[in-house]
């Protein structure tokens, strides 16, 4: 039976198949751990198996320190520092990682495989710092981290996911002694980009909501100012025909069916709106097709072996360069341009609904002066959207030369992984406000009612928040929003489709 492949849309649900596939099937493990043991009884040096690593790979290690050069190799490469990796994105590390030696071309030894989906089974998650990687050899830090556990040593997270304890400790609670490393297996395990392919898995399976969400906030702030729908009709897009561009124009001319706030300006005499209404689909479009290129880059990556050396079925043991993380580093820069985009769009959205156009009072309040109304989720916003600037200046254009120059062009993808989680966050807090604001905006324009999607996703957000009048903790109810908009829950009730 031949592997699952994992896809980012159904990414957590195809990476437990696979690791339950793996459990039940080692055969293609066995198999390349054969191929190991034949090239450790062949006399010759083999690189990572009887030989040192990096700049010491002509150094030949014997036999009887094999078991000694790879609990090494895990020791003097667990220099991981920074904020741990957080316990959602550290679980796919473990499961990529899984996912990787099960496809039987590391010949690691069986009983560590097993030892590792065990892992997963019970739910015990190692500790990783979050930086340390350059995106070269893999991620060997953080990977030499997530598998220190094997040895008894490093540290799980508790069952809260808030805490540590040390590894030791645990595995002696699930009665799991430690596992003795054999000849390979430390460098099959610390070898490969599980940590920036985690990040970037994680973060576009929650873009595949995301997009959505960026469409619905964008329509309701178009009610809101009375804006125009010409520029969403589908003859425009079919002459530019980008796909997303075609894919939002159709998003928004749905979710404004039946709409009495439109047909109430139809012949206002509005000739166009600024960019930030008229070109959404060209720049959610653009961001869109991005983010789509982004996944397809790294569903190829975690379908994929990223170790070094290879074990081939022929039985040959092949040296390459599987582990740069260069695709991964490119794919994650852009996609962290084309999130930022999304919310710098939406800030100037945002502030557009701040300026009384149309009727809507400024500042989104009447009594202003005594209140400041909307006016400072716009300065967060707006800040959130220049960090995001800084953020964005690609890693991949970096490379610092390691292992006394034997590494001497290196991918910084792991950087490019980890500032992609800081702009998802900032993104994601921008599209909170943005709907936050647009809601209060959409109360003014009653008795008249918005597109059915806007209306009803209108309706959704103010089951868990209510109009305001006077100032008060914004947070709270950026909280509520933002906890709405986390799932499906805000798209399911606007109709729009998975």
């Amino acid at each position: 039976m031949s592997a699952p492949r994992i896809t980012i849309r159904d990414l957590h649900a195809d990476l437990a198949a696979a690791v339950e596939h793996f459990a039940a099937d080692t055969s293609a493990v066995e198999r390349s751990r054969a191929r190991v043991e034949a090239a450790l009884a062949d006399g010759l040096p083999h690189y990572g198996i009887n030989t040192g690593f990096g700049a010491l790979a002509n150094r030949r290690v014997p036999d009887d320190q094999l078991s000694a050069l790879q609990r090494n190799l895990l020791l003097s490469h667990a220099v991981g520092v920074g904020d741990p990796v957080p316990p959602g994105i550290t679980r796919l590390m473990l499961q990529l990682k899984i996912m990787a030696l099960g496809l039987g071309y590391s010949g690691v030894s069986v009983p560590v495989f097993r030892r590792l989906v065990e892992f997963d089974r019970r739910g015990l998650l190692p500790v990783v710092p979050s930086r340390g990687s350059v995106g070269a050899s893999g991620d060997l830090a953080p990977l030499a981290h997530l598998c220190l556990p094997l040895i008894g040593l490093g540290e799980f997270w508790d069952d809260d996911r808030k805490g540590t304890v040390p590894a030791a400790d645990v595995l002696r609670a699930h009665d799991l002694p430690p596992v003795p490393l054999a000849a390979k297996d430390g460098l099959a395990l610390i070898n490969g980009t599980q940590l920036m392919a985690a990040y970037g898995a994680w973060i576009l399976e929650r873009c595949s909501r995301l997009v959505e969400h960026f469409d619905l906030a964008a329509a309701m702030s178009l009610e809101a100012l009375q804006g125009s729908l010409t520029p969403f009709d589908a003859r425009i897009h079919a002459i530019r025909p980008h796909p997303g561009h075609g894919t939002v124009a159709a998003n928004v001319r749905r979710l404004l069916e039946h709409s009495e706030i439109l047909e109430s300006h139809r012949n206002c005499g509005k000739v166009q709106d600024p960019y930030c209404l008229r070109c959404v689909p060209q720049v959610h479009g653009a961001s869109r097709d991005a983010l789509a290129y982004a996944s397809g880059v790294l569903e190829t990556e975690i379908n994929g072996v990223t170790d070094n050396p290879l074990v081939f079925h022929e039985g040959d043991i092949v040296s390459g360069g599987n582990f740069h993380g260069q695709p991964l580093a490119l794919a994650l820069d852009f996609a962290a341009i084309a999130l930022a985009e999304y919310a710098s769009i939406a800030e100037r959205r945002i502030y557009l609904l701040l300026e009384g156009h149309d009727g809507l009072p400024k500042l989104l309040m009447r009594e202003t002066g005594l209140n400041s109304g909307f006016m400072i989720p716009q300065y967060t916003a707006a800040a959130l959207v220049s960090e995001n600037k800084v953020l964005c200046h690609p890693a991949s254009v970096d490379s610092i030369p390691t292992s006394l120059g034997q590494e001497d062009h290196v991918s910084m993808g792991s950087v490019s992984a980890v500032k992609l989680l800081m702009v998802l966050k900032n993104v994601e807090t921008v599209l909170a406000i943005e709907l936050l604001t647009a809601a209060q905006a959409l109360d003014y324009r009653l008795p008249l009612r918005p597109g059915r999607g806007v209306e009803a996703a209108h309706r959704a957000i103010r089951a868990v928040t209510q109009h305001r009048e006077a100032d008060y903790l914004f947070q709270e109810d950026l909280r509520r929003v933002a906890e709405l908009a986390d799932g499906r829950a805000l798209l399911d009730a606007a109709g729009v489709s998975g």
